[in-house]
């Protein structure tokens, strides 16, 4: 796939090839957004009803993305950044309450979004095999936008950063709310499509066709380490 012509939507089909972005090591980050434990421990599916068992097998295909393709390419990202002492970010949900009082509206409301994740328990800290090292930098939100609920868009500003590449879950909302804020604060945004994941391959096909050109250019991981080779 050539991410140039790729994930275009109509606002976007005619318009001409866009160029490389320049990938400065001294004013880019790498963003890895709420990839935890939460999200990818599964029970028992032999201890299922029926019915949670067919609710199982509708996130399998989100499960598989996640550990064959999501995780292991999130990681080599890391690997690359941190070889060139590139900034490396991270955001988390977590709420500082053991009670959940702290959460925005969004993560109380019924549904998948309602989320009781205090701070300091293992199901909201990052998956270990993207463990963060000493000196890099974790928001903890209670948003899905990680520059809406943490200071981050301070952090960028405070060491330099102008381009933000952004991986993580899930593309049609946390990674989406984030693109947005980054965007409206004048970043420059890169998503990669290889290094993210929503509920579903078409929720997340079509997010990606709803941000790209806008307000993020996305493209592949290979896509990205051959502009950092360059």
């Amino acid at each position: 796939m050539n991410w140039k012509t790729a994930y275009r939507s109509v606002y976007y089909e005619t318009m001409p090839d866009p160029e490389d972005p320049v990938i400065d090591p001294a004013t880019t980050a790498l963003l890895v957004i709420d990839v935890q434990n939460t999200y990818l421990v599964r029970p028992d599916r032999t201890t299922l009803s029926p019915a949670e068992q067919a609710h199982f097998d509708r996130w399998t295909p989100f499960h598989t993305r996640m550990h064959g393709t999501v995780v292991p390419n999130i990681a080599r990202a890391l690997d690359a950044f941190r070889t060139q002492a590139i900034e490396v970010f991270f955001a988390r949900i977590a709420c500082l309450t053991k009670n959940g009082r702290d959460r925005s509206l969004s993560q109380k409301m019924p549904g998948f979004n309602n989320l009781l994740l205090p701070k300091d328990t293992e199901p909201s800290f990052i998956v270990p095999a993207l463990a963060p090292r000493d000196d890099e930098i974790v928001v903890t939100k209670t948003t899905d936008s990680a520059l809406t609920g943490t200071n981050l868009r301070l952090l960028l500003h405070n060491v330099g950063i102008r381009t933000v590449v952004c991986t993580g879950i899930f593309t049609d909302q946390c990674v989406s709310s984030t693109v947005r804020s980054l965007a409206d604060e004048s970043f420059r945004v890169i998503v990669l499509d290889d290094c993210c994941a929503a509920a579903t391959d078409d929720l997340h096909r079509k997010e990606l066709e709803i941000i790209n050109n806008i307000y993020c250019t996305v493209m592949g991981l290979d896509d990205l380490l051959g502009l950092m080779r360059a």
